[in-house]
């Protein structure tokens, strides 16, 4: 099934829906990154979470969610943002890939376990104005709640908000999610509805696996409720990491350190944390990194 975020609203409600599928951009960053099951599901979840926030992003905006907490897992970042051809691009860290946890008592992934006590930080870019930024504390440490969280203690936006990742070792069977998010002016009869759908709804992985696509999510949670102006938006794994970033995060380690990298070996290997690609650079090109930094430097 294509990875998808479609979104649509009930104008008469007062409600707005965007639903993703997130297998194949799951199953991606798990194959770079080789995470082990837990970290899979966490990572899997807030990835989803960061597309389902840039299904509505223009232009070289931008949105970054960061988790760092006490648990075995550190800290994991997502982010997201449009690509060149309107599709949305998407990446994913942990900072221990490999980190893992028992089932819990439910026989889920322990997401809450592996992730802990910590803080979740919401920054977005745009176009125009300044960036914003956000921290708020976890909630619970399962992801879907925490977002749900910070949607109504920083921007003030009453939501439901279901991830899943459904994984074996085998690999992703399943990911999405669905972020509902209720409008100014919504009546409480409609809101009590909307949480009586979510509760009663399936999980997102036993809908997908069973070959709900991103427009089934929407209606299994709107329910009766009229939907309009769908919006559909490809999504996949993507990096923003070139050659010239990496070149300016060398020249920032300063001259002495960059002599002393070309004097102990003949390439130095960059690796991206997001996406895993190397970047090598020979023992000329880091001389030309440091006699580029000496060039600038005023005399002594």
């Amino acid at each position: 099934m294509q990875d998808i975020i479609v979104s649509a609203a009930a104008p008469d409600a007062g409600i707005a829906i965007v639903a993703a599928i997130t297998t194949r951009l799951v199953t991606e960053a798990r194959d770079r990154h080789d995470f082990a099951p837990t970290t899979t599901a966490a990572v899997g979840r807030l990835i989803t979470g960061a597309a389902l926030f840039g299904g509505t992003l223009k232009g070289s905006e931008r949105v970054t969610l960061q988790i760092v907490g006490d648990g075995p897992i550190g800290g994991l970042s997502a982010e997201s943002w449009m690509l060149a051809d309107g599709a949305v691009g998407a990446r994913a860290y942990a900072r221990d890939p490999r980190a893992d946890l028992p089932l819990n008592s439910r026989g889920k992934f322990d997401v809450a376990g592996i992730v802990g006590a910590g803080n979740l930080q919401v920054m977005k870019s745009y176009d125009a104005g300044n960036p914003y930024s956000s921290v708020v504390p976890l909630h619970s440490g399962e992801i879907a709640e925490d977002l749900a969280a910070y949607l109504v203690a920083s921007e003030q936006i009453p939501s439901v908000v279901a991830l899943g990742v459904l994984a074996n070792p085998q690999g992703v069977q399943a990911a999405g999610g669905i972020i509902a998010q209720v409008l100014p002016g919504a009546d409480e009869k409609t809101i009590a509805l909307l949480e009586e759908r979510a509760r009663a709804m399936p999980p997102i992985t036993t809908l997908i696996r069973d070959g709900a696509d991103a427009h089934a999510l929407l209606h299994a949670l709107a329910g009766p409720l009229e939907l309009r102006a769908h919006r559909s938006v490809d999504i996949r794994f993507a990096c923003l990491c070139t050659q010239e970033k990496v070149e300016r995060v060398l020249r920032g380690l300063g001259v002495e350190e960059l002599r002393a990298i070309a004097t102990e070996r003949n390439e130095a290997e960059v690796i991206c944390e997001y996406c895993k690609h190397p970047w090598i650079f020979t023992r000329e090109q880091i001389l030309a990194l440091a006699e580029n930094i000496g060039g600038t430097e005023e005399p002594g």
